[in-house]
């Protein structure tokens, strides 16, 4: 008795009438449920992070000013989630997080016509299927680290700006078309051969990291991007860069690239990585990076053959007037 008691005098307890409580942060509480908890009708944020929660309290339900529910880090299951379909009192919600818990599919949030942010990354999901009757108006979708083999019911997301489908089992980049306010694409560990943006020509960011690429062809499109990530790839020769002029960052480390090319459009580049290549000098790389010799700051060329010669690091500093950073050495 006195171990509850001292459990429960750890859980905040909650007065209507308090301005502050609009907002519960449970995070790290360790419950198996929220039966010591109060829940003040008055919430609109509702933070469950990091407990051992396997059912949802009904009270949540009625929470009708809720606008962001997380419940990431939990053993929620696809029986659990299902009540949420349901609670129309929830309508409003905006934000609803269930990351890390140990869901096998999308669960349905149809009901939920305010939605912009759904983070459903780190559970077990084989499909997308039941994307279709997420809400039109989300901004902010994370599906990574699941079981993923089809990007598909994505057409509807007109106002989407950040689509993470990082760690799945990915193999053709397809249905993007409609996704013209995309800013943000996370596509790292898939198994991507090839690359098929379906002319998203306002993406910001790219990573493709950890895939299966062999040609950079594909990017030409993406006049606004401005960070473009490679690494870990079957890359044989930097192409199709010339267009991207607003890049600043280029990450194609861990590739197969001998030279480096392509990249004297790119006036606007801070960060260059090209370590962990087969570069075997530093010949021509002044030429080729002429257009950013001023504002490059970083650059990584580390185990490559060339970063072996003499006078390595003195050559690149003198290439590159400001540079701040080579490899892992960092200039005062």
């Amino acid at each position: 008795m006195e171990e509850e008691a001292v459990e429960s005098s750890t859980v905040p307890d909650l007065d209507d009438d308090d301005s502050s409580s609009t907002l519960l942060d449970l995070t790290s509480y360790q419950l198996h449920d929220l039966d010591s908890v109060e829940l003040s009708p008055n919430l609109t944020e509702l933070d469950l992070t990091a407990n051992r929660l396997s059912t949802l309290d009904p009270r949540i339900g009625h929470l009708s000013h809720l606008k962001k529910l997380s419940l990431r880090q939990n053993l929620v299951t696809d029986d659990a989630v299902r009540p949420l379909s349901s609670w129309n009192a929830l309508s409003s919600l905006e934000e609803l997080v269930l990351r890390d818990n140990q869901l096998r599919n999308v669960p349905d949030v149809s009901i939920f016509e305010k939605l912009v942010v759904f983070d459903v990354s780190f559970n077990e999901i084989t499909s997308l299927h039941g994307l279709s009757r997420v809400s039109n108006k989300l901004k902010e979708l994370y599906v990574s680290k699941n079981e993923v083999a089809k990007i598909e019911e994505i057409d509807h997301f007109l106002q989407l700006q950040i689509l993470e489908l990082g760690s799945n089992k990915l193999r053709v980049m397809e249905n993007f078309q409609n996704l013209t306010n995309l800013q943000e694409l996370w596509l790292g560990r898939n198994r991507i051969k090839a690359v098929n943006l379906c002319g998203l020509k306002y993406i910001k960011k790219i990573s493709l990291q950890s895939n299966r690429l062999t040609s950079m062809a594909g990017f030409e499109g993406c006049i606004a991007l401005e960070e473009l990530y490679l690494s870990h790839n079957g890359i044989t020769k930097m192409e199709g860069l010339s267009s991207l002029a607003n890049l600043r960052v280029l990450d194609v480390s861990s590739n197969k690239l001998t030279s480096v090319d392509d990249i004297l459009n790119l006036t606007q580049l801070e960060d260059l990585w090209l370590n962990d290549n087969q570069i075997a000098s530093l010949e021509g790389i002044a030429e080729a990076a002429a257009g950013s010799r001023e504002k490059l700051t970083t650059i990584y060329l580390e185990n490559n053959p060339c970063a072996k010669l003499p006078k390595y690091a003195a050559t690149l500093r003198e290439i590159f007037p400001n540079i701040q950073q080579i490899d892992s050495h960092v200039f005062s």
